[in-house]
């Protein structure tokens, strides 16, 4: 008996170099607000816990031309947002409407 070296032949398919036809851009949203109450420890930490829910979302926070991750607490309290002022929520991503709405409830909630 003798041994073949050939294998078995498969067809190769050509790569497509075009992108799928379901792929979108990420969405966005922008909000501003004007804050009933001073931005600190609380609702900067309440902020950061609703960011982590949507970590598929870009969520910044923007106060007298300062910008903050809204994930980091220290960052938010950093801005130095207080009753009055306007501050723009930022958001980019898959979620980015539910993340918007989200921070600004918070922004926007009255003190406890």
């Amino acid at each position: 008996m003798s041994a073949s070296s050939e294998g078995p032949t498969t067809a190769q398919r050509p790569q497509s170099t075009e992108p799928p036809a379901t792929a979108e851009p990420p969405a966005s949203a922008e909000r501003a607000v004007i804050l009933p109450k001073h931005l600190h420890a609380r609702p900067a930490g309440l902020i950061a816990q609703a960011a982590a829910r949507y970590p598929q979302t870009t969520i910044e926070i923007v106060a007298d031309g300062r910008r903050a991750d809204a994930r980091s607490i220290l960052a938010v309290m950093a801005l130095g947002a207080v009753a009055g002022s306007e501050v723009l929520v930022r958001t980019a991503g898959a979620q980015a409407g539910g993340a918007t709405a989200t921070v600004v409830a918070i922004l926007t909630a009255a003190e406890d």
